[in-house]
């Protein structure tokens, strides 16, 4: 009789962890195409910025980052419509916290910059953006989102402090690139 409650405690955490890992997979399957939709918009926008700045000498461009989230929730919450239901869990509410949150500091940091304080906005993007990309791969258990978040963040930092003026927008649309390639591979690796 005891042996049978073990097994049954055993079954359990079993299937908990099966379950768990399941619901893990569909997350990052689910996930790549906002990987890759948010890649595709970081790239699209900072070349746009960047050319346009490049070629007229103008800073006022970088309004253009307001763009984004205009551009990129809409289209989320439109793809959004068409996912497989996945039951929320914990690590699904953490990750959508923690996206919400770099959203959060990127558009406040980024108002403040041009309203009230100046600041080096694009070092501390770039850091916020690699560090959000980085717990997701923790959160996930998923080492391309990780490794791609790190070289991002990093990276991206490194090369922000090293490059001046507009050519500092480049960090960003090689940053798109980075979510599209590790978007492409969360898909490639849960097909």
């Amino acid at each position: 009789m005891e042996q049978n409650k073990e097994m049954n405690a055993q079954q359990s955490l079993q299937l908990i962890s099966e379950t768990f890992n399941k619901s893990r997979k569909d997350i990052v399957r689910n996930s790549a195409k906002y990987f890759m939709l948010w890649g595709a918009l970081l790239t699209v926008i900072s070349l746009a910025i960047y050319l346009s700045w490049h070629f007229t000498g103008k800073p006022q461009w970088n309004f253009l980052w307001f763009a984004m989230p205009v551009i990129g929730y809409p289209l989320a919450a439109l793809m959004g419509k068409y996912n497989k239901a996945i039951p929320q869990n914990e690590v699904s509410k953490m990750l959508s916290g923690v996206w919400r949150v770099f959203g959060a500091f990127a558009v406040t940091l980024s108002a403040i910059a041009v309203f009230l304080v100046p600041m080096h906005v694009t070092l501390i993007i770039v850091i916020i953006l690699g560090l959000a990309e980085c717990m997701s791969g923790v959160l996930l258990k998923n080492w391309p989102i990780i490794i791609g978040g790190f070289l991002l963040g990093v990276g991206g930092a490194v090369f922000a402090m090293l490059v001046k003026g507009d050519a500092q927008l480049l960090i960003f649309t090689l940053g798109g690139v980075l979510l599209l390639v590790t978007g492409f591979i969360m898909k490639l690796q849960y097909k």
